[in-house]
C-alpha cells in the first residue's frame, strides 16, 4: 500500500524541524530538544510537533515558550527548505514518554529488588504452598502415597 501524503509530508516535517531545533536554534532555554513525531491533518493545514527535552519541568516549559517564540523562524524555513505549497501551522506538544518509561523501569527494578513487593499500606499477597492434590496431580507424590500406589 502507497504511503499516504501525510505520511510523508509528516516525515518530511519531522527531518526538517529535527535538524532546525537541534542545529539552527541557539536558544538556550532549549536542552537537548528531540522531536519524536509529528501528526499532519489530512488537510495539511496543522501539524502537532511532539517535542521531549532533557531536564525537569521548569526546564520544559521554558523550551515551550521559546519554541512558541520561534515559530515564525521555523515555518520561514520549512518554506525555504521543502517543496510544500503552504507550511502547515505548527502546534508543539510536549512529549514526556521517555520521562515516564523511565519512572516506570526504575519502579519496575525497585520492585524487583525488594523483598516485599507490595506498595507501602498495602498488605502482600499470601503465600500459596502446593496441596497434596496439585502436588499428586504433577506426579509429585509423597513418599508414603509412592508405597500405596506400589
Amino acid at each position: 500500500m502507497p504511503y499516504k501524503r501525510t505520511d510523508r509530508v509528516s516525515a518530511l516535517l519531522q527531518r526538517v524541524l529535527a535538524q532546525l531545533i537541534s542545529e539552527e536554534l541557539r536558544d538556550p532555554r532549549i536542552p537537548f530538544a528531540t522531536v519524536t513525531a509529528v501528526d499532519v491533518t489530512a488537510d495539511l493545514r496543522t501539524a502537532r510537533v511532539h517535542v521531549s527535552f532533557l531536564g525537569d519541568e521548569e526546564a520544559g516549559r521554558e523550551a515551550m515558550r521559546a519554541l512558541e517564540g520561534a515559530k515564525p523562524y521555523l515555518r520561514h524555513e520549512i518554506g525555504e527548505r521543502t517543496d510544500l505549497r503552504s507550511v502547515p501551522a505548527l502546534v508543539f506538544v510536549e512529549d514526556r514518554s521517555a520521562e515516564r518509561a523511565a519512572r516506570i523501569s526504575a519502579l519496575l527494578r525497585q520492585a524487583g529488588s525488594s523483598e516485599d513487593p507490595a506498595p507501602p499500606g498495602r498488605a502482600s499477597p499470601p503465600v500459596i504452598e502446593r496441596s497434596e492434590a496439585a502436588q499428586a496431580g504433577r506426579g509429585e507424590a509423597r513418599p508414603d502415597e509412592r508405597d500405596k500406589q506400589a
